[in-house]
């Protein structure tokens, strides 16, 4: 995979950047070597880094410190039209174009030949409809330009992002999660591109989660982790496991993980809830899995392997595309949220502040949320009811403040994400489905969340546990279903190691 006619001034150089928000260091000391005719993958778990560190590249944020040098010179790019003129692109993962514009005008949007007198009276749209089918022909794509963007594949809109950035004569090509809403044949032709400009001379970042990409494309690795600098490998030179070890700051090593005592569940006990082949194009690949009532099964996988995905199927947020959910054995459809209640579903979603509370409204009245929904507007709670609602799960979970009417956005972390707890718990579901419910709260709020799934599962609730923490996972699993790429790459049973789910992940990446 590796160039071996790569210059030996990088196109662009970054060493010892710093970057603080409000004291708290998001970059210490960081360095990346990117150079002409080299795909650099960047790598790194949630909150390592790689965002700031682009922001600061393209002028989104100045550096605290440090210095960054293109082809050689200092830069300092203070916006990213600023980076751009430098000739420093970036497509992210959600396209910034204008969907309401034609694919020629995108391409040209700031900058369009004109003709008349001055130069300046009108646009030349001979020119630019030539310009943008150039462009596009370099990256094998004959699609009609006049036609509006909105109308294209978010494929195709990747693709004149690209063409955009190799109009504006870029030397450096960022691509942040360019992948994550393609298929797979989508992302074989984006990649056949890639290689196409590598071979240009064109330096490119490719920022991913997906190890099985990282080592199809790119010839080198740079991996952050808590906003520093840990290591660049050519990436021959580092394997998955390597690599994932890298990732988490450890090295993979036998030992115990302390699991707790779970309760029994019978092998031939039935599935509570069953799913064949169900997937979503362009999120998740087709998944069979099968939870049974009183078993925790836990979802492991690095950030951006499906399991959030998954979840949002399982609870009608998104709508599978294929395959079938059934619910003690028959087959069902969940069109929205409400109908995964009516069948004893809940879920506690992994952005708590954006999609769990409702910061203006009291711990009282956050609790009640879901069991209000189910008994609906003609069959109202009283504020007695709901007092006593909330008074009891306070008590319950241990949640710290000093009134039920207190609002939920003046709580701690900890205490909100028992507070959400406490919503679906009021309805009594028969799967509870938590997606990183120990995010960050402290270790005291996490142990008692811990302690309240293995409770649940001692009742007969089941729980589908998804966590970023590789040892929660494996502490309170009946089964762990591992997740990579977003697809399921294997299961392992109940008093599985750490060091199990990180192989399983890492094998045949």
């Amino acid at each position: 995979m590796s160039n071996e006619n790569l210059s030996d001034v990088p196109m662009l150089q970054l060493s010892g950047i710093d970057k603080q928000f409000l004291g708290v260091p998001a970059l210490s000391g960081v360095a990346l070597r990117l150079r002409a005719g080299e795909i650099h993958a960047l790598l790194g778990q949630n909150g390592a880094g790689k965002s700031t560190l682009i922001k600061v590249l393209t002028g989104v944020y100045p550096a605290d410190g440090g210095e960054m040098r293109l082809a050689g010179q200092p830069i300092r790019p203070s916006s990213p039209l600023d980076a751009q003129r430098m000739g420093i692109s970036t497509v992210y993962q959600e396209v910034n174009l204008c969907p309401n514009l034609s694919v020629a005008e995108n391409i040209f949007a700031g900058r369009y030949p004109r003709r008349g007198l001055a130069q300046g009276l009108r646009i030349d749209w001979a020119a630019v409809h030539r310009g943008a089918r150039a462009l596009l022909a370099r990256l094998d794509v004959d699609i009609d330009v006049t036609q509006l963007l909105s109308s294209y594949s978010v494929a195709v809109q990747q693709m004149v992002a690209i063409a955009r950035a190799l109009g504006l004569s870029s030397r450096v090509l960022i691509l942040d999660e360019p992948t994550s809403s393609l298929d797979d044949e989508e992302v074989k032709s984006l990649f056949a591109v890639l290689r196409r400009l590598r071979g240009e001379g064109l330096a490119i970042l490719f920022v991913t989660h997906f190890l099985n990409q990282v080592y199809a494309v790119s010839d080198r690795i740079t991996v952050l982790r808590n906003g520093a600098w840990v290591g660049e490998w050519p990436t021959g030179d580092l394997g998955p496991q390597a690599l994932i070890s890298a990732m988490v700051g450890r090295e993979f090593a036998a030992q115990a993980s302390g699991h707790a005592e779970l309760p029994p569940i019978g092998e031939a006990a039935p599935a509570l809830l069953q799913v064949e082949g169900l997937g979503q194009r362009g999120q998740l690949q087709p998944i069979d899995l099968r939870v049974r009532a009183g078993e925790v099964l836990g979802l492991a996988g690095l950030l951006g392997s499906g399991r959030t995905e998954l979840a949002r199927l399982l609870f009608g947020l998104a709508k599978p595309d294929q395959g079938r959910l059934r619910i003690d054995g028959i087959v069902v459809e969940l069109a929205s949220p409400a109908d995964a209640v009516k069948h004893g579903l809940a879920l506690c979603p992994e952005e708590r502040k954006t999609d769990g509370i409702v910061a203006e409204l009291s711990l009282r009245e956050n609790i009640a949320l879901a069991l209000q929904a189910r008994r609906g507007v003609r069959n109202t709670l009283s504020r007695a009811e709901q007092t006593a609602l909330a008074e009891r799960f306070v008590k319950a979970l241990g949640i710290k403040t000093a009134s039920v009417d207190t609002p939920i956005g003046l709580l701690s972390g900890g205490n909100q994400q028992k507070a959400v707890l406490a919503r679906w718990l009021a309805i009594e579901p028969r799967l509870l489905i938590l997606d990183e419910p120990t995010r960050g709260i402290d270790v005291a709020a996490k142990q008692e969340i811990m302690e309240e799934i293995l409770r649940l599962a001692r009742g007969g609730t089941a729980v589908l546990f998804i966590s970023s923490e590789m040892i929660e996972v494996v502490r309170v699993s009946h089964r762990i279903a591992v997740l990579r790429d977003r697809r399921k790459v294997g299961e392992l049973p109940g008093g599985s190691s750490e060091d199990a789910v990180y192989e399983l992940i890492a094998a045949d990446a």
